[in-house]
């Protein structure tokens, strides 16, 4: 690792700690050159995940958006979003693919959500469908109580 201070292309390590919950590593360097000290962080690479929107654009996975959808349609049910946008996050990388339409995403919520949490599902169901009427509400909550019977 090159030193910032006076670019010398040598640096001793002495020390390495896990953060993060192990997904990096944090590093205590020293340049032999000029003996200065510095700290630098050793990530996993990941593929940047395309998100194909409705109208065709394209977007960059954002962990972040994802968890602020969740919330606005789970307000005050018991629904760890994060939660869920990690286990999303972490099936894409997990996966071969770099691109997913955002219909896949918001069907893997909604299966994640059916599991937790049935208004919550609901909920997000009426957002993310773009539920037009009653009618709309009434005819899924009729396939989720047929399901429930079985």
């Amino acid at each position: 690792m090159k030193c910032p201070v006076c670019n010398s292309p040598d640096s001793r390590v002495l020390d390495s700690r896990p953060i993060d919950e192990g997904t990096s590593i944090k590093r205590r360097r020293e340049c032999p050159s000029c003996g200065k000290r510095f700290t630098t962080y050793e990530v996993v690479d990941t593929v940047p995940i395309a998100v194909v929107k409705r109208d065709g654009r394209r977007e960059f996975f954002d962990k972040h958006k994802l968890i602020l959808g969740i919330e606005r349609a789970c307000q005050k049910r018991p629904v760890n979003a994060e939660e869920i946008a990690a286990s999303i996050e972490a099936e894409l990388q997990n996966s071969i693919i770099t691109e997913i339409s955002s219909k896949d995403i918001g069907e893997m919520v909604l299966t994640r959500l059916k599991e937790i949490d049935i208004v919550s599902y609901i909920r997000f169901a009426s957002v993310y469908r773009e539920f037009k009427d009653v009618d709309s509400f009434m005819n899924e909550i009729t396939k989720l109580s047929a399901r429930k019977k079985k």
